[in-house]
């Protein structure tokens, strides 16, 4: 099992991992509003940005994610919002 499938079926919000993975955690859970507590507590930390333009791209709101994506210093994903959660996920979890 990989550690982005462990954090998807992890039952308990992974809150020693830093408020990006955390951020995802509560997405992948269905919980947008407490996804995006945790990434704007932490503006200006680019792997919180990162989420937060994510976040806005899940939302719709395609203007305020491309604001985060320019903070974050990344482009606009193309990917799916699937691909691009597993793909943030795996990034921020290799790191730890």
């Amino acid at each position: 099992m990989t550690a982005v499938d462990t954090l998807r079926q992890s039952l308990s919000a992974p809150a020693d991992q830093g408020p990006a993975i955390e951020a995802l955690w509560w997405l992948h859970k269905g919980d947008w509003n407490k996804a995006h507590e945790c990434v704007q507590a932490h503006e200006g930390v680019p792997d919180c940005d990162s989420v937060h333009a994510h976040l806005h791209r899940v939302e719709g709101d395609l203007g305020n994610a491309g604001y985060w994506y320019r903070r974050a210093g990344r482009p606009v994903s193309k990917a799916s919002l699937d691909e691009e959660w597993a793909a943030l996920a795996a990034e921020l979890l290799a790191r730890r």
